[in-house]
């Protein structure tokens, strides 16, 4: 874990949307938290390959990282051949966008994970000598074996783990299922990981299994998505290094103090994705929980946060949670430093227009959560031949999506169904899809628009 002085660190703001006010008897709270990052990272502070050290940085100053690059060589990545060809094309692309003095690695993924550049169990630092070396090896790469993607996501895990740097994070690609483990293997192998480094996963072709490569981005924070197309493999690989060598500053924990007799119901990030972190909390003290959020380069995000409180009478009033983003002391010694904070309010009032008015915030993202949800659940019903509820679900996807200006989710959705009307998700199930198509909407189902403030 990396020391950040203040004067690295990027500035982070806290905003919270919510209605405070509660009928007689009234005890969910709702909130909208969104956690703005400033100062630094993809527009900011690190300099991205070919561009000039960045204000606020001196020679050497940009936040220290280390990337493992783990790449798919089971023998299925060998039909058709251009597909091996592609994801080393891809490979040599993002090792050309590595910033100058990061550490990183390049994996051989099969039913074994072999560490190919450079090769000693260690990490090379990115120079142009060593990014010519890596080059070198990945055109050795041939396809052949099978598929354990926990090993591959073990050896990253040591590699990274033993380099004193403060962003550590995992690019992994496949083209098939994980076949030569077992399922809780792989879960196991992901919840040793979880927390030690993030990692973005990519599936090639269509071969794949969409909830396999979803798990491993929604375990350790990073992104998934489908490169239906293995053509377009550099350019999505160079867009995730150069995200990657955005961050400036990791570990950062969404901090939820709750006063006595308040219970957390969830907290969910809803954009740009929607992930349930309620189950990942760790204990802070005494009614304090940590829920992590991962790396972080100039960016915003937005959370939901639902809590319980107590009854309370007419013209009462209570903090019902206090958010924080906090930063952990990297000796575990000292006290974390707290970045920025936050207030969730309760007050109760016979005012039943006041009460019973819906933040904006909050309807936006509820909407957007069920969207990714019916989605899910419309593909689910489809494979199993449950056309009805595939037709129900689906037309409900099409209606909140058409609602909350979700255009990307909606063009993804009409190649799915035939949208009669948008408005009141009137859809009917295509005769025929592309699995491509299918697999593109069930992996980038949990995107989300953000609301129009």
């Amino acid at each position: 874990m990396a020391i950040f002085s203040k004067s690295n660190v990027p500035q982070f703001s806290v905003e919270v949307y919510q209605n405070a006010f509660l009928p007689e008897g009234g005890r969910e709270v709702n909130a909208i938290v969104t956690v703005t990052s400033t100062g630094g990272g993809t527009t900011g502070g690190v300099p991205l390959p070919g561009t000039a050290a960045s204000p606020g940085y001196g020679p050497g100053q940009a936040p220290s990282a280390a990337v493992v690059l783990m790449v798919d060589c089971s023998g299925s990545m060998d039909y058709p051949p251009t597909k091996m060809r592609n994801a080393r094309d891809a490979t040599a692309a993002a090792i050309d966008t590595l910033r100058e003095g990061t550490r990183f690695s390049v994996v051989a993924g099969t039913h074994v994970a072999k560490d190919v550049y450079p090769g000693n169990g260690q990490l090379a630092v990115a120079d142009a000598r060593t990014k010519a070396q890596a080059k070198e090896a990945l055109r050795k790469l041939s396809a052949g074996g099978g598929t354990a993607i926990g090993t591959w996501l073990r050896l990253a895990d040591r590699l990274l783990g033993a380099a004193d740097v403060g962003i550590r994070h995992g690019i992994l690609l496949t083209d098939g299922r994980n076949e030569h483990e077992a399922p809780e293997d792989l879960r196991a192998a992901l919840d040793s990981c979880a927390g030690r480094f993030t990692c973005d996963a990519r599936g090639v072709g269509t071969d794949w299994e969409v909830k396999e490569v979803t798990s491993i981005a929604s375990s350790l924070l990073g992104t998934a998505d489908i490169v239906a197309d293995p053509a377009g493999l550099a350019a999505d690989f160079t867009q995730m290094m150069e995200n990657a060598m955005g961050k400036e500053v990791a570990d950062v924990a969404l901090r939820l103090w709750t006063p006595v007799g308040v219970e957390i119901r969830f907290v969910k990030q809803v954009a740009p994705t929607v992930e349930d972190l309620t189950g990942r909390r760790t204990e802070a003290g005494p009614r304090a929980g940590d829920y992590p959020t991962g790396s972080w380069g100039d960016e915003s995000r937005d959370y939901h946060v639902c809590v319980v409180v107590p009854e309370a009478g007419i013209g009462q009033e209570m903090l019902a949670a206090r958010v924080s983003l906090i930063l952990p002391d990297p000796s575990g010694a000292g006290a974390p430093q707290v970045l920025s904070q936050g207030l969730v309010r309760a007050v109760w009032t016979d005012d039943m227009v006041a009460s019973t008015s819906i933040n904006p915030q909050v309807a936006h993202y509820t909407g957007q959560a069920e969207l990714a949800q019916v989605i899910q659940q419309g593909l689910d019903a489809r494979k199993s031949g449950d056309f009805d509820g595939a037709t129900a679900k689906l037309g409900r996807a099409v209606q909140l999506a058409s609602a909350s200006g979700n255009q990307d989710t909606a063009k993804l959705l009409s190649k799915v169904v035939d949208v009669v009307d948008a408005a009141t998700g009137t859809v009917r199930l295509k005769a025929k899809v592309a699995e491509a198509d299918e697999m593109t909407l069930e992996t980038r189902s949990t995107k989300t628009v953000r609301v129009k403030k």
